[in-house]
């Protein structure tokens, strides 16, 4: 690993012991009035406020142990599962969705994996403590963040103002944990009206940890960030920002013969902003990003290397993905009651890779790095929201967007060890795609009761893996696959009313043409052989579910919330179950709060799934059968000792359940570890995290 984690945790470290010195004195500073102080309460599930919209703040605690990354930080979500590998770099799945479909920025930025078997979900290169806001919108329910978000749109998001005069805060926190576990985070800002800039720095790792039954998972992972920004704010109105971030990490993985060593990210952010140019327009906004990604796995370093039939020498790949995007976005009001929103957006991103069968003999760093695709997207859009009456809104918008892809393999890997020539070398397809939603909420009654109900359609493209990493059922490239079509109604409801909120919320969608990932598919092979495949292929499916969140605050220091959610999906073509859907889920919390402190307990529950389809999926898994259901407890606690310090704690899994996702990846043999059907979960694991703010 580079030195450069050492210096974030020394640095952070530092931070913690600095801040906690000046807190402890108890010396008040120029500030100390508008510094925000921290809740004493652990984040174990996150509400909604606003139809189908929910947020949640990254650096809070959070039971189960706070995230380490953009896949763990969503779990407390309802409605999100995440496709366990190991102990980092989980695949975000919403309502039953993963990959593509569901789409992740940072500020604003998109950035996808270069590994194809998803070492490296977006998501991975996400340090939550690094930001300062989550916001979900699920479903086909907005044009403004990219294409083909059909499932939704996850952004991180940090917050930016102009200061009023010289101002600096800072933010810092440690986590320490079972199984070696240690976090260091460190935010810090400074600046005055007219320029501010910020640092931000993480660092996290922990040692392999343990299920129920005692048996150590390959699961170890060490993880970097650093995040810079300079802005320059010369009035209110005007914000022009550069901003650039490096990270890096290693992660061992339980679901295959392969580890990730090298998780390197480069990148470059300009974005400017002018708010009220004229009556007319409220906010100009351009923006300009380059996003590198640079990835190395093998079969050793994270390992004992045991030869196999597959992979007989020490083997390594490296991929990489080059992204560079732009967007330009103006806001107008033409009345009191209405913004209309319009914009351009584009994204291109080249994917090569280079490899070696083995490293000792044919070093895989003097190789070329070899272009297989090439994709390139446009789009315009528009969306608007209309104040209809003091208790009515309607928004609606549409895009369209214009693919090209360029597939640029001379043969198509069949097996570790043989290619097979490429029918679509050389081929670019292009397609034009069409978007757009409309909404309409509406408050009734005396009491503050919204109802909402919003009708969206998605057109998406194939991604990568989708396109190029898989074969057809007729060919070695799926280059042909047709986009998907997803055509969605949400409804649902919101009610707050003292000690009360209720939110519930369904959805049913078709979707023609869904790109099923299909394993295990026998294909002609020599002389009267077969061979197995995975295959891209397109089909006709149907999902319906939804989610359901109570919160009751019964006295003034007891509250009690609880959530359900749930998906059912239909392979129309095949007459299966829709593969990789997760059951049904339950959490009931119940937490007491004084002033300072508080104790909360989490009773997590999953149902068992009997609906499968063995072999069928997404880019991320496929199903391995039934899953057992399960149920676990975890209990937290959380302490203000002073007003801009807060120290939490907790056991996850405090019965030392031994269980696994029914969406996690299968085990794999690794030298010296219990291979398992799934990936198992965590035993019991303690943890404590100490915030901190000045």
């Amino acid at each position: 690993m580079h030195p450069f984690p050492r210096l974030v945790s020394q640095l952070t470290l530092t931070g913690t012991v600095a801040i906690s010195t000046v807190l402890a004195s108890g010396q008040p500073t120029d500030h100390a009035a508008d510094t925000m102080k921290l809740s004493p309460v652990v984040i174990t599930g996150q509400t909604t406020k606003q139809p189908l919209v929910v947020t949640a703040d990254p650096k809070a605690p959070a039971q189960p142990v706070p995230a380490h990354d953009g896949a763990d930080v969503l779990k407390s979500i309802p409605g999100f599962s995440v496709i366990r590998k190991g102990g980092a770099d989980g695949d975000p799945v919403l309502r039953g969705m993963a990959g593509s479909r569901l789409g992740v920025q940072i500020d604003g930025e998109c950035i996808f994996g270069g590994c194809g078997n998803r070492m490296d979900p977006p998501t991975a290169y996400v340090f939550p403590a690094a930001y300062d806001r989550i916001t979900v919108i699920k479903g086909p329910q907005t044009v403004l963040h990219g294409p083909g978000n059909s499932a939704g749109v996850v952004l991180f998001e940090r917050d930016y103002h102009r200061y009023a005069g010289r101002e600096s805060s800072l933010f810092d926190s440690a986590t320490a944990g079972s199984a070696g576990r240690f976090d260091a985070a460190l935010d810090a800002r400074t600046g005055s009206p007219d320029w501010q800039g910020r640092l931000a720095l993480t660092d996290s790792r922990a040692g392999d940890y343990t299920d129920g039954n005692g048996h150590d998972v390959h699961s170890s992972y060490e993880r970097w960030s650093a995040n810079a920004s300079a802005a320059w704010t010369p009035d209110d109105r005007t914000f022009v920002e550069f901003s650039t971030a490096r990270s890096d990490g290693e992660a061992a993985y339980a679901d295959r013969s392969m580890d990730g060593v090298k998780f390197a990210r480069a990148n470059y952010g300009l974005r400017l902003r002018r708010e009220r140019l004229t009556p007319l327009i409220s906010r100009l906004e351009a923006r300009a990003y380059y996003n590198y990604v640079d990835h190395v796995m093998d079969n050793y370093s994270l390992r004992p290397f045991v030869p196999s039939m597959m992979m007989p020498g020490r083997a390594v790949s490296n991929p990489d993905r080059l992204t560079t995007g732009g967007l330009l976005q103006i806001e107008l009001t033409p009345g009191e009651a209405s913004l209309l929103t319009l914009g351009l957006d584009t994204q291109g991103n080249t994917h090569t890779v280079r490899s070696s069968a083995n490293e000792t003999s044919d070093p895989y760093g003097v190789k070329a790095r070899l272009r297989d695709a090439k994709f390139t997207q446009g789009g315009a859009f528009a969306e608007a929201a209309l104040t209809v009456a003091p208790t009515r809104r309607l928004y609606a918008g549409a895009r369209l967007d214009r693919w090209r892809v360029t597939d640029s393999r001379a043969n198509v890997a069949i097996t570790m060890m043989s290619t097979a020539a490429n029918p679509s070398a050389g081929r670019s397809r292009t397609s034009e795609l069409a978007s757009g939603f409309v909404r309409f909420e509406q408050d009734v009654g005396p009491q503050p009761v919204t109802l909402f109900a919003g009708l969206g359609r998605t057109q998406r493209f194939p991604d990568y893996w989708e396109l190029i990493k898989n074969e057809s059922a007729t060919a070695v490239s799926a280059f042909g696959t047709r986009p998907e079509t997803t055509t969605q109604l949400d409804v649902g409801a919101l009610y707050r009313h003292g000690p009360l909120e209720l939110s519930l919320s369904a959805f049913r969608s078709r979707i023609d043409d869904y790109i099923l990932v299909q394993s295990a598919f026998a294909k002609p092979s020599g002389m009267m052989g077969t061979r197995s495949a995975v295959i891209t292929r397109n089909i006709d499916a149907s999902t319906w579910g939804g989610e359901a969140a109570l919160g009751w605050r019964f006295t003034e220091h007891w509250k009690a919330d609880a959530t359900l959610s749930w998906v059912h999906g239909d392979n129309d073509t095949d007459h299966l179950p829709l593969a990789q859907l997760p059951p049904v889920e339950g959490r009931l919390t119940l937490a007491y709060t004084e002033s300072t402190w508080s104790v909360g307990s989490l009773i997590r529950t999953v149902a068992a799934q009997n609906r499968v389809a063995v072999n069928q999926g997404n880019i991320v898994g496929q199903d391995i059968g039934p899953s057992a259901g399960f149920a676990v407890f975890s209990l937290n606690a959380s302490w203000n000792p002073w007003a801009h310090a807060r120290l939490s704690a907790g056991v996850d899994n405090l019965l030392d359940r031994t269980y696994a996702e029914h969406i996690s990846r299968a085990g794999s043999a690794v030298a010296g570890f219990t291979q398992t059907t799934r990936v198992n979960e965590p035993g019991r694991t303690l943890w404590i995290k100490l915030d901190l703010t000045y």
